[in-house]
């Protein structure tokens, strides 16, 4: 069967009182298991946070980014996810390679590898002169309730967020994908009750998807069909590294450090932590990058 395009859905529902999001990142999730060579429990908790991530840089407007830092007191370390308001994401994990005995509901023990206490932070880069910084703390380490808390407490929005990854048997991703409604002013109590209702029989995300439902249909769920999309992104995966970047970080570690390269190693390796491209440089590529690191005389 062939994979299906992964798509970013906004819009609102119920007279404007109500803001949802939805996505499937199936492709995205998959590509970045495959790049960093993540077990099971990590592919769930690193796709959820990719898919929280997708989502939240939708929210966004031109040119500005996000990064999202999990920082959990699990053996998964940080997990870091950057987006933008283009559908470009990419993110790491500090340790791949964990994978969990399932938790008491037979599922992949996603906060047993994040940790159930620490934080989550959210940077956003609005072409301010200081990035919008927020933090929350990790209240159950299953990553939809940590952000769901964390619009509540950082943004003051009221949101239900739900994530899901499903892994097969091999490692590699089924489905991934989430959904954000956020509840706006002027919404009555009787909505908030059949909001809360509906969040509270809604299947799991991979659940819909492995039936072949769409985002806009996993909305639905939620909202019944008063619901209208603003706008479909598409969703992918895309790294700000290249070659040219990589030769800027060093020439400005400085010819001291060049140098010692040189002598000591003759080449350098530098591996991208989002993407983990490899840029090799040899011993004569280095030296031309030392000419461009000694300090230019005055003129």
């Amino acid at each position: 069967m062939e994979a299906q395009q992964d798509i970013l859905l906004r819009g609102t529902a119920w007279g404007g009182r109500i803001r949802v999001f939805a996505v499937r990142a199936t492709n995205l999730v998959s590509e970045l298991q495959r790049r960093h060579g993540t077990f099971p429990t990590a592919t769930a908790a690193f796709g959820r946070t990719l898919a929280a991530g997708a989502m939240m840089g939708s929210m966004l407007k031109g040119e500005e980014q996000l990064t999202i830092q999990v920082k959990g007191d699990g053996p998964i370390g940080q997990i870091v996810v950057d987006a933008d308001a283009k559908g470009n994401v990419r993110g790491y994990v500090d340790h791949p390679q964990v994978h969990m005995a399932s938790n008491s509901k037979g599922k992949l023990d996603v906060a047993g590898a994040v940790g159930r206490s620490g934080f989550i932070h959210i940077i956003k880069d609005l072409g301010l002169k200081e990035p919008y910084r927020g933090s929350s703390p990790i209240v159950s380490g299953e990553l939809a309730e940590d952000f769901t808390y964390y619009f509540a407490v950082s943004e003051q929005t009221p949101s239900v967020v739900g994530l899901g990854v499903l892994v097969d048997t091999d490692g590699s991703v089924l489905h991934a994908g989430g959904y954000i409604v956020q509840v706006l002013p002027g919404l009555t109590e009787e909505e908030l009750t059949r909001l809360e209702q509906a969040v509270s029989v809604m299947p799991p995300v991979t659940a819909l998807l492995d039936q072949g439902e769409t985002p806009e249909e996993i909305l639905k769920f939620l909202v019944g069909d008063n619901l209208t999309i603003h706008d479909t992104t598409d969703i992918h995966f895309r790294c700000r590294c290249s070659q040219e970047r990589t030769e800027r970080t060093l020439i400005s570690m400085g010819q001291h450090e060049l140098q010692q390269i040189i002598e000591e190693d003759g080449k350098a390796e530098v591996v991208c932590h989002f993407c983990n491209e490899t840029y090799t440089f040899n011993s004569e590529q280095l030296q031309h990058l030392l000419e461009q690191a000694k300090p230019k005389p005055l003129q």
